[in-house]
């Protein structure tokens, strides 16, 4: 994927490892529907502007709905010095492989 650095859900170790930080970068609505417990929200639209709140410490995957947003916060992300890889398949691959998800309005679902 244009040299961005990509894994796809089966290369996400399960449950995530400590010091793994998660990015997830969809918008607020999808957000609320459903996410990764402890995932950091920063909109991509946003992330220019609050870059300083992704550490630069260990590894970040970064994550949107399908793979397309993230991959460019990711390539944005790597530029910045962060060691940022993206989930290939997003949220939906995510639910699909039936990983844990939290929701701010009842069952968690990908929206």
């Amino acid at each position: 994927m244009n040299g961005i650095p990509t894994v796809s859900i089966d290369q996400v170790p399960d449950p995530l490892p400590d010091g793994l930080v998660v990015v997830d970068v969809r918008e607020p609505v999808e957000w609320a529907h459903g996410r990764i417990d402890g995932a950091v929200h920063i909109p991509l639209g946003e992330l220019v502007a609050r870059v300083g709140e992704v550490p630069t410490q260990g590894q970040v995957l970064v994550v949107c709905k399908v793979g397309g947003r993230s991959a460019q916060a990711t390539g944005f992300l790597v530029q910045s010095g962060v060691e940022a890889v993206n989930l290939d398949g997003g949220m939906l691959d995510w639910s699909a492989a039936g990983r844990p998800m939290v929701s701010d309005l009842g069952e968690p679902t990908v929206f």
